[in-house]
């Protein structure tokens, strides 16, 4: 099965592929740790604490 895949990420792919995350951050600078920071805060932010306040509240269940 196939997922769309952005072609920002295609092209990170390869790049990491021909020399590893030390050219990648070498080509695409402080881009790619600022993506990789945001993914994992957004991530976090939804796994403890908007999930546990919506079973505090109700509005999800676990029945």
């Amino acid at each position: 099965m196939s997922f769309y895949k952005p072609t920002f990420l295609s092209e990170w792919n390869s790049i990491r592929h021909e020399g590893g995350y030390k050219l990648l951050i070498k080509k695409k600078g402080w881009v790619v740790l600022a993506a990789f920071f945001t993914f994992y805060l957004i991530r976090d932010s939804i796994l403890f604490l908007l999930i546990p306040y919506l079973a505090f509240k109700g509005i999800i269940t676990c029945n």
